[in-house]
């Protein structure tokens, strides 16, 4: 029953707000500013100084009053004076108009709503798209640790379903530890079915050991494997995927730069003890080497009686 109020609640909250129109955005927003610059619980009337049952014709006299304070050139140097008296100007529009003085009306008896709806708030600041793929790893991570921590509590229900079979299984109903090892097998496939041809299929039956209140399944070359809490993955933000992605490349960038410099190290091993570098030495990198031979180039030079001689490839 309460499940069904709060999704009756909500239901209701969406329709509300997918009711709100442009009009009621721009109302949102003038309440907004007014209370920011005149302070809280200011209303357009109270601005305006005149009553809430005032009459058009009053509205249009107290707007042309409060329009000659507010005008810029009244107010040379004042911050924001064009803002304000535009705002001024919208403000007696609303109230002077029969279904824009309605809308008002409302929130003004009811409250301007604290949640305004996400398309109010998206036109309103307009986050860029660094904000939106930041927002949008924040929250898939956060629920994507949600899910690890369901998955962690049902891994927990799920050895304590198997350990307490096994200990049943070995022990009897009473679960009193006896001593030494005791082999049993434990479903866990599930309950045994009934094949088509009406034969009995159990569960996928698996071999187990107990000791003391220790459980274990045996392998095939009769190892064991420990079952209890630790087998269960505990919930971590390490493995959510932002996190894992930003690992991986910087192993991959990490690891890219150190076989340059590895390779870096092995090239200035090959070359130490050799001639110099220098121009008509003949001294070949290996990195160049290298390079010469995919090119099709020759690969080595000789002297030869001073002179610098090629060396022919053989076709």
């Amino acid at each position: 029953m309460r499940l069904l109020l709060i999704v009756a609640w909500l239901a209701l909250l969406v329709v509300a707000v997918a009711a709100w129109t442009k009009e009621d955005y721009e109302i949102f927003d003038l309440v907004s500013a007014i209370e920011a610059a005149e302070g809280k619980g200011t209303s357009f009337y109270s601005w305006l100084e005149v009553s809430p049952s005032a009459s058009t014709s009053e509205i249009a006299r107290a707007y042309r009053k409060k329009s000659v304070q507010l005008h810029p050139d009244k107010n040379p140097g004042v911050k924001g004076a064009h803002d304000i008296f535009a705002r001024l100007g919208v403000i007696s529009k609303i109230l002077r108009d029969t279904e824009g003085r309605k809308r008002y009306d409302f929130f003004y008896k009811n409250g301007v709503p604290k949640w305004r709806g996400t398309g109010y708030y998206y036109s309103r600041f307009r986050p860029g798209l660094g904000t939106v793929v930041v927002f949008l790893a924040i929250v898939t991570s956060v629920l994507q640790y949600v899910v690890q921590r369901l998955n962690y509590q049902r891994d927990l229900k799920r050895v304590e379903e198997v350990t307490a079979q096994a200990k049943s299984a070995a022990w009897g109903n009473r679960l009193t530890p006896g001593e030494g090892q005791r082999k049993v097998k434990v479903n866990l496939g599930g309950a045994p079915r009934i094949d088509e041809d009406g034969s009995l299929v159990p569960g996928r039956m698996v071999d187990m050991v107990v000791e003391g209140n220790d459980v274990f399944i045996l392998e095939e070359d009769g190892s064991l494997l420990p079952v209890d809490n630790s087998t269960a993955v505990p919930p971590s933000f390490s493995r959510t995927w932002p996190v894992v992605l930003a690992s991986s490349l910087y192993a991959k960038i990490v690891g890219g730069q150190k076989a340059v410099d590895q390779e870096d190290k092995e090239e200035s091993e090959d070359t130490s003890g050799t001639a110099s570098d220098a121009p008509g030495s003949g001294t070949v990198t290996p990195r160049e080497r290298k390079t010469r031979t995919a090119n099709g180039g020759p690969v080595a030079t000789s002297m030869a009686g001073g002179r610098r001689r090629k060396a022919v490839r053989k076709k």
